[in-house]
């Protein structure tokens, strides 16, 4: 098996050695081991990446929005604080009430699909699966 050799990641990765520092630009999800050999050991680590699909809604609960993210805490915060202009904006919706997690981006993509096209019935079933009584999810981390 070979490594690629360009990928996109969000940030490097840093190793520390016992001399020196060694910054590794690995832009990309790894679906198996990474060996690194340094002084006398071997580091062996596995780099993925989490996608979330996600729905706010408004104070009464009234309308829903559905997205996907990589960084489910930013983009939290982005809603609340209306930072990108759009439909969550206009409507007020910064009500946390589900998520789901995957390492997979096109399967987070095809879930976030999925979800918009189901009737407003079926959505607030997985909410209260999960949420039954419409809390703030986001208030929790």
């Amino acid at each position: 098996m070979t490594l690629p050799t360009s990928c996109h990641f969000d940030y490097p990765l840093v190793i520390s050695s016992i001399a020196r520092n060694l910054v590794f630009p690995l832009p990309c999800h790894f679906d198996y081991p990474l060996v690194i050999s340094t002084v006398g050991r071997n580091l062996i680590m596995v780099f993925t990446k989490d996608y979330f699909v996600y729905m706010l809604t408004n104070w009464n609960n009234r309308v829903i929005y559905v997205g996907v993210t990589n960084d489910l805490s930013r983009r939290i915060h982005e809603h609340k604080n209306k930072l990108i202009a759009g439909f969550t904006s206009k409507y007020n919706l910064c009500k946390l009430v589900y998520f789901e997690q995957t390492n997979d981006v096109n399967s987070a993509i095809a879930r976030e699909k999925e979800i918009k096209k189901w009737r407003r019935e079926k959505k607030d079933r997985l909410v209260e699966q999960m949420n039954p009584g419409w809390e703030d999810l986001s208030e929790k981390f």
